[in-house]
Order: structure tokens, then sequence, then C-alpha cells
């Protein structure tokens, strides 16, 4: 007779939790903490792409023909910062994400830096060297969160794919200009 081991209550057989609460022991998940904690990522993150708004000096760059049009990058950037918003809070109510949680933490600094650095300073360049810092803390957030987490690491991928093509995009641009 062989004994069937029963995964952890609560933990579905990847290891990991139902799709919004977050892996802690004996507590249940709070939607409404979720929900006010992705509409303060929202509104924090809208507010600098408000403030910093392309005009026209970002008209007037020179652009490779893979740039989207302007009116992607809303939609685009809305649905991932949901994606983020709901990872940062199931890691960061996560005991055993210790790396995890710093890691995220500084990815979300990079990505609210980026904007201000190309857009509002101009600086394409400085923009490059802050995305590609992101691009590895995407990376690092990924890899430090796939163990005790790994729903939050997935959620990140659509948003490692878009800055991948961001990092390229801004190269480019540097380079051009």
């Amino acid at each position: 007779i062989s004994a069937r081991r029963e995964p952890e209550r609560g933990l579905t057989p990847l290891g990991t939790m139902d799709s919004l609460s977050s892996p802690q022991e004996g507590r249940k998940p709070n939607p409404v903490s979720a929900i006010v904690f992705v509409i303060a990522i929202l509104a924090v993150s809208m507010a600098i792409g408000y403030v910093t708004r392309p005009g026209e000096w970002y008209a007037g760059l020179d652009k490779p023909v893979f740039n989207p049009p302007g009116w992607v990058f809303g939609p685009v950037w809305t649905g991932l910062y949901v994606l983020i918003a709901i990872a940062g809070w199931r890691i960061l109510r996560n005991p055993a994400a210790g790396r995890a949680k710093t890691v995220w933490i500084v990815q979300m600094v990079l990505n609210w830096a980026w904007s201000p650095a190309f857009f509002g300073a101009h600086m394409p360049w400085l923009a490059f060297i802050i995305i590609v810092a992101m691009l590895v803390a995407i990376l690092a957030f990924i890899a430090a969160a796939w163990k005790p987490d790994r729903v939050s690491a997935l959620l990140f991928l659509p948003y490692l794919a878009w800055v991948s093509f961001a990092t390229l995009l801004n190269g480019a641009i540097a380079v051009m200009n």
C-alpha cells in the first residue's frame, strides 16, 4: 500500500494558493485590502504618468519602426499595474517571502523612476539605465517569488515581456537621438 500524501491545506498541486489568497497559515485573504492595495498602486502610477506624460519633446524624437502607437501604452500599463499590485499584495503578506518583498519594492521604485527620467528630465540614457535595472529586478522577483508564491511569480511574466520590449524601445530611442 502506498501512502498518498495530500497537499497542504489551501495549496494547489503547484504549491501555491488560490488566485487571490496569499499563502499564510490560518489567515483568510482580505479582498478589501487587496482592492485598496491595487487602487493605491494604480493611483500612484497614473499620477506619475499624468505628471510626466509625453509632450512635444517626445513627439519630436526619432523613433524606431516598431514603436507602438501612443494609445497602446495606457491600457497595457493599466493591466500590468493590476498584475504587479496583486503580486505585491500577495508577496508583502507572505512571511516566507523575505527576499521577494525587497525585490518587489525595488522594482516598483525603479518603475516609478523611469517616467520622470525619460519624459520629465528628457534623459533617454538615464531612463535606459533605470529600465535595465528594472528588468533585472523583475527577473530577480520572479526567481525569489517562485518557491514561496508561484502565482505572484507568474503574474510578473507579462510584465517581464513588456519591459523587455520597452527596454529595446528605450535603447533604440536613446541611440537614434
